[in-house]
């Protein structure tokens, strides 16, 4: 009820209602782009490789549902969210791009998203010619020249700058995470396949699976939605301050900490990370070096063991987990904060100290986030194991996103909403 109420609200103020509509219309635009194919590429081969590959249908999440069309469109966000990456190490180990990020307000964040949208050429580049090169070793794709790779190349870098324009286009009508609803709107378009399958399949002899799955599926969705609104709350108190006649503070609040600070970054760079490193290589093989091609060999095989995969891919989540966490939640900077405005934690004094509890509050809130975070990512693989059928694999990942960028995104209109009353 208070979902429909939101939303209700929502149309009945003409700017809200204009820029709801234009975010409509943009997502539109975006689902177009799905839906053009490469030239020249195998569908019917292109989308048995897909069947036939877990990492290829992950990938396919954060590309916003479009890798598995092999559409001019298919890198989707995966070159913006992988120089997102590379941006935020630079910013974690170059002291300058610190000072830039940390120091500067509102013109450092913007030189740091300009640095991130150069980088995103190159990385779309790179990754353009490296998928290029893995349909054309699998005989997906045919090339008769040069040309014809950094044409196609080309076309893919264009059409991931588009999306990320797209995405920038519609955060700045601060109604939801451009980024987020377009990979949101991938995930729900996906949905309906897999319904379609699931009907299609349906036996009387598979309830004894399909029963304890669809009740497995909403109780997943209940602790997704309980998981990630669960918070820590640190009490903060201003002490009582006596001007004159007049005594001013003594008020109290809390600082929230939530279970999942970071939300679904870390899969999402987790995911960047194994991916960029198996392009990198598909692009080097190009240059017919044989320790290139060796690296390539040997990084797919690594890869294509589930076992290893899984391990590696929850050890990336749990430790970017922390990373992200440590460049948002800043214990430093924000106990000086508040000892500058004169609030304190009870129990604990301003300075040092109330920065190393505020650090390890964080550090053990990571550690059982970052394991939910990473037994959610790797929970399709789990289910696909146990109930030995593909579709029915419960896609932890894509239910966090989904409910994670919902939940967002009805915040992020109520405040509008309110701000727009509280303007009347």
């Amino acid at each position: 009820m208070k979902f429909l109420k939101t939303f209700l609200n929502l149309f009945k103020i003409k700017d809200l209602r204009k820029r709801f509509l234009l975010i409509l219309i943009l997502l539109f635009i975006y689902r177009l782009f799905a839906h053009i194919p490469l030239p020249d590429v195998n569908l019917e081969r292109y989308k048995q490789l897909f069947s036939a590959n877990q990492f290829l249908g992950l990938l396919n999440i954060f590309s916003g549902g479009i890798l598995a069309r092999a559409s001019i469109a298919l890198l989707g966000v995966s070159p913006y969210i992988t120089a997102s990456i590379i941006i935020q190490l630079l910013v974690f180990v170059i002291p300058k791009l610190k000072k830039l990020y940390h120091e500067e307000g509102e013109y450092g964040r913007y030189k740091i998203n300009q640095y991130t949208r150069y980088l995103t050429v190159l990385v779309s580049f790179i990754q353009g010619i490296g998928f290029l090169n893995f349909l054309s070793l699998n005989n997906l794709v045919v090339f008769e020249s040069v040309f014809e790779i950094l044409r196609d190349a080309f076309i893919l870098t264009v059409g991931s700058l588009i999306i990320m324009w797209l995405g920038e286009i519609i955060t700045e009508q601060k109604l939801g995470n451009g980024i987020s609803l377009i990979v949101f709107t991938g995930i729900i378009s996906s949905l309906s396949s897999s319904l379609f399958l699931f009907f299609t399949t349906f036996t009387y002899e598979k309830l004894l699976i399909y029963i304890p799955f669809l009740i497995l599926s909403f109780s997943l969705i209940a602790l997704v939605t309980f998981i990630n609104e669960a918070e820590k709350r640190i009490p903060l108190v201003s002490p009582k301050r006596v001007l004159g006649t007049r005594i001013y503070g003594g008020a109290s609040s809390y600082l929230p900490l939530k279970i999942t600070q970071a939300g679904v970054i870390p899969i999402i760079f987790a995911l960047a990370f194994i991916a960029f490193p198996q392009t990198l290589a598909q692009f080097l093989y190009l240059f017919k070096l044989e320790f290139f091609n060796y690296f390539a060999g040997e990084l797919v095989k690594i890869l294509n063991n589930h076992f290893i995969f899984i391990i590696l891919y929850f050890a990336l989540v749990f430790g970017f987990t922390y990373f992200y966490t440590y460049t948002v939640f800043n214990s430093e900077e924000i106990s000086k904060n508040l000892q500058r405005s004169g609030v304190l934690i009870p129990g604990i004094r301003p300075g040092k100290e109330t920065e190393k509890y505020l650090a390890e509050s964080i550090n053990k809130i990571n550690f059982f986030g970052g394991i939910f975070l990473g037994l959610i990512a790797i929970l399709p693989y789990l289910t696909s194991y146990f109930t030995q059928t593909s579709y029915l694999a419960i896609g932890g990942t894509s239910l966090l996103i989904l409910i994670s960028v919902a939940l967002e995104t009805i915040k992020q209109i109520e405040a509008e909403i309110s701000l727009r009353r509280y303007e009347v």
